[in-house]
């Protein structure tokens, strides 16, 4: 496609981003400004790299494209990097949030910035290595590698409780990812090999696939996170900074969906099979449970993290749906809630910014002085209910008409979650923007700047974009996701036609 390694470029751009910042010197203002701006071009150029794949990327095609290959590891593994349409649109949000989360640190961070962009940066390289690694040695690593950066942007510039949160935060993902370890080794001591693409065609044993799916999903799961292992996200959220708060709800949380898609449907398909009864059972408890708890909440931040669990439960339920509309929603819902999710981070950030105060009971009627910034946060919070015209939209009503064709009571259950959402949701947006300005402390409160605006005008052009014209997204997921639901019935067919399965 490219007589260049455009993936790597793409992948360790950032690094280069990070030696420059290491290497700035002079007095401590220079250095932050310097930081500051070597770290929203570094992304940028990322950014732009991107789209030159996404540019040259055949959607018609659900091969893997971009191919990169060495011999790595004495053999054992190789640096095999490769994109296809499940991974790209992944990709694409993560170069693309990048930006806006380092505009957004502009102000806000005063302390270490130096060190902050240089976290940032090293965490951009991990996200999207996550997403472009074909081998299983490669993807652990970047997977993994990425808990570090976060780890420190929540423990160093987070709230009062940020070393409580960046540990437990820590611990969690750590524990199901080393039950992830034990299954790759098994996987290459079965298979003889690491490589995604001959992983991908190779049949394991029956009996060995549903070891092999709990392994993936212990980890995957408390990525998403699931419910029960969802406990770590509201603290995680509510002590990072608002930037770390983006990341983590706009890419990190898509690590586990997108594992679900690379992993667990494609290669142990009898075992997802299996589970998907589980599945569905812990994605409506997560979308109707969560949405009661986000209900009573009084911090913004917490409210907005538990209507993450939901609106993730409906991605599970999507990709386990294992239909065309299933799985393409829960890509879909993927990306759009990776843009409305940040931007709803982003609109609790401005007030915080102003008040220092996340608690809803601090604020109410905004709009007196505020109007800007009221009509940003209510289509932000009508994308978060779901509301058609919306991007929220089209994942929701695609993974539930996928989930329906497949087992009605489940998709019927869902929907209280769409009730709910709207619920919490407006609930939110009246306590904190409507109503009368009474409290003397936001008298003097002022409206979002330009950087502000500037901030949020491309995500409100593509929650708009998306939830009226979604094709973009769905045309380059479309082959890929055909040919997992193909190869996926055939597997499952193939046993079922043996007699393994009744």
């Amino acid at each position: 496609m490219t007589s260049w390694p455009i993936l790597s470029v793409m992948t360790f751009l950032p690094i280069v981003g990070v030696l420059f910042i290491a290497a700035l010197r002079g007095d401590d203002e220079a250095i932050k400004s310097n930081a500051r701006w070597v770290a929203l071009w570094t992304t940028l150029v990322t950014f732009a790299v991107s789209l030159i794949v996404l540019s040259r990327f055949d959607a018609s095609s659900s091969e893997f494209q971009f191919i990169e290959k060495l011999d790595w590891l004495g053999g054992t593994g190789s640096y095999h990097m490769g994109v296809d349409g499940i991974s790209l649109p992944l990709i694409i949000l993560t170069t693309a949030i990048m930006p806006l989360c380092i505009v957004a640190s502009w102000r806000a961070i005063q302390t270490r910035v130096k060190e902050y962009m240089i976290a940032f940066l090293v965490l951009e390289t991990l996200m999207i290595g996550t997403f472009s690694a074909l081998d299983l040695v490669l993807f652990y690593l970047f997977f993994e590698g990425g808990l570090i950066p976060m780890f420190l942007i929540i423990g160093v510039w987070g709230g009062p409780r940020r070393v409580y949160a960046s540990f437990k935060f820590f611990l969690y993902t750590l524990l199901g990812s080393v039950l992830m370890l034990l299954a790759i080794m098994a996987m290459y001591w079965q298979a003889g090999t690491t490589d995604i693409v001959v992983l991908l065609k190779h049949s394991f044993p029956r009996e060995m696939q549903p070891w092999l799916w709990l392994a993936f999903f212990a980890s995957f799961a408390v990525k998403m996170p699931m419910w029960p292992v969802h406990t770590w996200l509201p603290d995680a959220h509510v002590e990072a900074p608002t930037a770390g708060s983006v990341i983590l709800a706009a890419i990190l949380l898509k690590m586990g969906g997108y594992g679900f898609l690379r992993f667990s449907l494609p290669m142990f398909p009898v075992a997802s099979q299996d589970f998907a009864p589980l599945v569905f059972a812990l994605s409506v408890i997560a979308i109707v449970y969560t949405s009661l708890v986000a209900l009573v909440q009084e911090d913004m931040k917490k409210l907005i993290a538990y209507s993450s669990v939901a609106h993730m439960g409906f991605v599970t339920m999507g990709i386990f749906a294992a239909t065309d509309q299933g799985i393409g929603g829960g890509i879909f819902q993927m990306v759009s809630h990776g843009i409305v999710s940040a931007a709803l981070f982003l609109c609790v950030g401005v007030v915080y910014d102003r008040m220092h105060s996340r608690e809803i009971s601090t604020y109410g009627g905004l709009v007196e002085r505020m109007p800007v910034y009221a009509v940003v946060f209510l289509l932000f919070t009508l994308a978060n209910v779901g509301l058609p015209g919306t991007s929220g939209f089209v994942g929701e009503f695609l993974t539930l008409v996928g989930t329906f064709r497949v087992n009605i009571p489940v998709a019927t259950l869902a929907t209280l979650g769409v009730i709910l959402s709207a619920g919490y949701a407006l609930w939110l947006y009246r306590k904190v923007v409507l109503g009368r300005l009474e409290k003397p402390q936001l008298a003097g409160i002022k409206d979002m700047s330009w950087r502000e605006i500037g901030i949020f005008a491309p995500l409100v052009i593509l929650t708009l974009l998306f939830g009226f014209y979604p094709k973009p997204v769905l045309d380059v997921s479309s082959a890929s996701v055909t040919a997992l639901v193909e190869h996926y019935n055939k597997a499952v067919g193939g046993t079922k036609s043996a007699g393994l399965v009744k």
